[in-house]
């Protein structure tokens, strides 16, 4: 599938924190924060944060802070964003992503950017049909969403290059091992109290887990609204 997705608006909505140029300081704190992968880098500077959360917010979007989105949910912080595309794309860029957690949709515009083939799936209805409804106009023609269960991922597409996850599950979810493709990658927040970040890898037929940064995410629940 060919990669189209067309020049995101940049208008300023009542706030003057919205300007390429706070993106571009935003990049240059994620640099300074140990962001290297500069297609990363460039697919943040692109994609204006200010349009995914409420106008009463948007003069704080560029901050490096996780936001609220509504029904409980938050959009990550930019570094949170940053870090995880990029140990997804780490070595081979991925062709095929699935996101679990699609949110405000964000980070699912972001992968877009970078990935031929996004999936995201969300459980929360309302949220994700605003979510649609923010990202009509935007025309991502190799972005796909779908209101389901995300421990369960999505077998219909699978297999997937690389999987990443918005919210913590308690321990990564057997069936996102089982759709990842030989050589494919997981980023996941696992834990309860205390959360890290988890790398999963699917090398030779073997599956291995490495420990990454602590983090905090709200939690992946499984039943849908």
């Amino acid at each position: 599938m060919g990669v189209f997705v067309k020049s995101l608006p940049t208008t300023v909505r009542g706030s003057g924190m919205t300007s390429e140029r706070t993106r571009v300081r935003m990049v240059e704190r994620l640099r300074a924060q140990g962001v290297r992968d500069e297609s990363v880098l460039a697919a943040l500077a692109s994609v204006p944060r200010h349009l995914f959360v409420d106008e009463a917010l948007s003069s704080r979007a560029y901050e490096d802070s996780a936001l609220p989105i509504g029904f409980g949910q938050t959009i990550s912080a930019p570094y949170m964003v940053a870090r995880m595309v990029e140990l997804v794309c780490a070595g081979a860029l991925p062709k095929k992503v699935l996101e679990v957690g699609t949110g405000c949709g964000y980070q699912a515009v972001v992968l877009a950017r970078l990935i031929p083939e996004v999936y995201s799936v969300e459980r929360i209805g309302a949220l994700l049909e605003k979510t649609r409804a923010r990202l009509w106009p935007m025309r991502i023609q190799n972005l796909r969403l779908k209101h389901t269960d995300g421990f369960q991922g999505l077998p219909e597409a699978a297999p997937f290059d690389a999987i990443i996850v918005a919210a913590a599950a308690p321990q990564v979810p057997p069936a996102l091992v089982e759709q990842l493709a030989p050589g494919g990658r997981l980023v996941i927040p696992v834990g309860t109290h205390a959360q890290h970040l988890v790398l999963v890898e699917k090398l030779e037929g073997e599956v291995r887990e490495t420990l990454l940064d602590p983090v905090r995410f709200v939690p992946l629940l499984t039943n849908l609204s």
